[in-house]
């Protein structure tokens, strides 16, 4: 399938197109169906996107908003993914978003695993947005290069929606969705910025190998058109 690229030379601009293409497809899903599900990723990249949708005014209280992938830690913690979309996103208008945490509390991330699929499937399932990061290490959602886990990871034929997975090269055990969860929206979305991430996406899209690079199981699939956000 395609990977539609869309480069901006001013952030003010890619924040403008990119949000208004997010809302205009909430709109639309709760035009049609009365509801609408977001799944969104962390790190310093979306936080400006977050500020951004959070101050444009549509039927927030039909929108349910998920992540794509969470540390295992305490929401309070400033390194959890749930505290920065609660801090940037679920505020002004989207303060009457419904948030659906994929951390639980008193469990093991290993028994939380199928917890996760499970309420994922009730809260969340249809995904109609999914907005991917990436790392300079190829990495996507907690995907993370050479895991011991990640041919679970691709198992498309797989009957979960979420996978745990221990980083090698980062802290903290993670919650992640896995491939088969990722490809299953209606609309996925990578939003990078950056010389080194541009490099890193350049040489996956020349690449083959997923397991060194896991953006790879997104960017180069049969299923799904990806559309590319990047600020240079």
């Amino acid at each position: 399938m395609m990977n539609n690229f869309y480069k901006f030379l001013d952030n003010d601009e890619l924040l403008e197109q990119f949000s208004k293409k997010i809302v205009d497809i909430l709109e639309n899903e709760i035009s049609k169906k009365g509801s609408a599900t977001l799944l969104v990723s962390g790190g310093n990249t979306p936080k400006a996107l977050f500020d951004k949708l959070s101050n444009i005014n549509i039927s927030w209280d039909k929108v349910k908003i998920g992540l794509c992938d969470e540390r295992w830690i305490d929401t309070k913690e400033k390194d959890s993914n749930e505290n920065l979309v609660k801090t940037h996103l679920i505020k002004n208008y989207a303060k009457e978003a419904k948030f659906i945490s994929m951390y639980l509390e008193n469990i093991s991330i290993q028994e939380a695993q199928k917890k996760c699929t499970q309420i994922y499937k009730e809260e969340l399932y249809p995904f109609d947005i999914v907005i991917l990061g990436m790392g300079e290490d190829g990495h996507t959602a907690s995907l993370f290069p050479n895991n011991i886990k990640l041919e679970e990871a691709f198992d498309l034929n797989s009957d979960g929606l979420c996978i745990f997975m221990t980083p090698c090269s980062a802290p903290y055990d993670r919650m992640s969705l896995n491939l088969k969860a990722i490809l299953s929206a209606r609309n996925i979305f990578l939003h990078i910025e950056g010389k080194k991430k541009l490099k890193v996406y350049n040489e996956a899209l020349e690449n083959n190998d997923r397991f060194n690079t896991p953006i790879i199981s997104v960017l180069k699939q049969e299923m799904k058109d990806i559309e590319v956000f990047y600020y240079e």
